[in-house]
């Protein structure tokens, strides 16, 4: 019960400053590094790079919670 309260107050929150972040977005399409990545097609790199990473936490994030679950269950 509380678990679920927590990940919906979670969640909103993270909305929220994902809306607050998109409405602050400047114009970063223009600059040197921005260039210099876009030119050799490292941009490309970076975004791989980071959604692994993204995905590695997620990952783990569930397999977290399935073993949490699991030891809770058993506890019950």
């Amino acid at each position: 019960m509380i678990y679920r309260i927590f990940s919906r107050c979670l969640t909103i929150m993270l909305l929220l400053i994902s809306f607050v972040a998109s409405a602050q977005q400047q114009n970063t399409e223009t600059g040197p590094v921005n260039e210099f990545f876009r030119s050799n097609g490292k941009i490309y790199v970076i975004v791989g790079v980071l959604v692994i990473i993204f995905l590695g936490i997620v990952l783990f994030l569930i397999n977290l919670d399935r073993k949490i679950k699991k030891l809770e269950d058993k506890d019950k």
